[in-house]
């Protein structure tokens, strides 16, 4: 088992992809965040402004069930937690995976996906909501991205 842990949201291969290539390059272990209640294709539709995902996202408390967890959380020292970027922001279910846990002292690496967002904001929000953490500086992952893309960032941050 390794120190480190990759964790992820994804609805598509896009996060996935780019989970499982971090956790290759970094030697971390992976786990996949996933909703009690699965999204569908209507939930994720933005273009609804009544869609599961469109009500979430207006609500700042809104913090969807996970269904299980890391048992091992305390094991781990760093934690890379990876989302698609909605509305400029992660996921409230991200939301929801660190507020399960206390990161105190742990390091906290965001990457995220997107079609045309950057991570700045969605960064910002979750290091003011979990100070305890040390956090490093996140990366936009595209699929462009190379292992050795990874492998330079991850020497950059000292993760």
């Amino acid at each position: 088992m390794s120190n480190k842990l990759v964790s992820y949201f994804s609805c598509s291969n896009s996060t996935e992809n780019a989970a499982k290539l971090v956790a290759k390059v970094s030697g971390a272990d992976l786990y996949k965040i996933e909703p009690k209640v699965p999204y569908t294709a209507a939930d994720l539709d933005w273009n609804d402004t009544n869609s599961r995902s469109s009500v979430e996202m207006r609500d700042f408390s809104a913090r969807p069930e996970i269904a299980g967890g890391v048992h091992n959380m305390n094991s781990y020292d760093t934690v890379f937690v990876g989302f698609p970027i909605w509305w400029y922001n992660a996921p409230s279910i991200i939301k929801t995976f660190l507020d399960s846990y206390d990161f105190s002292g742990k390091k906290l690496v965001c990457f995220a996906t997107s079609g045309s967002g950057n991570i700045v904001k969605a960064e910002a929000v979750l290091k003011a909501a979990h100070k305890s953490a040390q956090w490093l500086d996140g990366m936009m992952i595209t699929a462009d991205t190379t292992e050795a893309d990874i492998k330079a960032w991850l020497t950059e941050i000292g993760a």
